[in-house]
């Protein structure tokens, strides 16, 4: 599972078959049929976002994107929230992360041992004590942004909600390439045994991006400087 969410993170057009060719290149001869099960179980699609949907809500679910053509002016107007998979040496965790569009800040995120509804919940509840409540949270069609749970939530703090098309894997891309410079430049390249070393590399990246990291979208400010300025403002 490392491995697949390895080559995922490096070339996230491959599907399973295609992972099976480079797992085996590793070293790892399994089939096509564990993959296809592994991918599922970390929550994880080629190209497009995971659209892991219970048959019986499937159309009722769905809710339209409401960003096409849209103009971001500050913070606050956009979020998006998604979830990753991240391994451990004897296990895995998964991080829900919020990123603001305009300031492209993480407004807020929240590393779990299970891929539920209930950790986006707590994910949006802590982003919006900190941070305010945005007009819009965009998601992928995920069964945890389906659920009537995380509807109501956002019905309750009067967030209007926004979700990718099917197999329009572009519409979520901000939240999308953080994960991946999360994972390729901390991640990867450091060691730790528990959730709690695993959470404390998180958050000191997360810091470390949000106060430090000049962002060539926001004409090389950090994404804190932005966020802030315009309410300072």
């Amino acid at each position: 599972m490392a491995r697949i969410d390895y080559w995922h993170t490096a070339l996230p057009y491959l599907g399973s078959r295609k992972l099976v060719i480079k797992l085996n290149e590793d070293g790892y001869p399994v089939k096509r049929k564990i993959v296809r099960r592994l991918m599922q179980k970390m929550g994880i699609y080629a190209i497009y976002p995971k659209p892991n949907l219970s048959a019986r809500n499937f159309k009722e679910a769905i809710i339209p994107y409401l960003l096409r053509n849209y103009n971001v002016a500050f913070p606050n107007q956009v979020w998006s929230i998604d979830i990753t998979y991240i391994p451990r040496p004897h296990g895995h965790m998964y991080l829900t992360a919020i990123i603001d569009w305009y300031s492209r800040r993480i407004v807020g995120h929240y590393l779990s041992d299970s891929l539920d509804t209930e950790s986006v919940i707590y994910a949006v509840r802590e982003a919006v004590k900190e941070c305010g409540i945005p007009a819009i949270i965009n998601s992928d069609q995920g069964s945890q942004f389906t659920s009537d749970t995380y509807k109501q939530l956002l019905k309750d703090l009067g967030i209007r909600q926004s979700m990718d098309g099917k197999s329009r894997w572009a519409d979520n891309i901000m939240i999308e390439r953080w994960f991946r410079s999360l994972k390729t430049e901390q991640i990867y390249p450091n060691e730790y045994d528990s959730p709690r070393e695993l959470r404390k590399l998180v958050n000191d990246y997360v810091d470390t991006y949000n106060s430090l990291r000049p962002h060539e979208a926001l004409d090389y400010n950090v994404p804190d400087e932005v966020f802030y300025g315009c309410f300072a403002a």
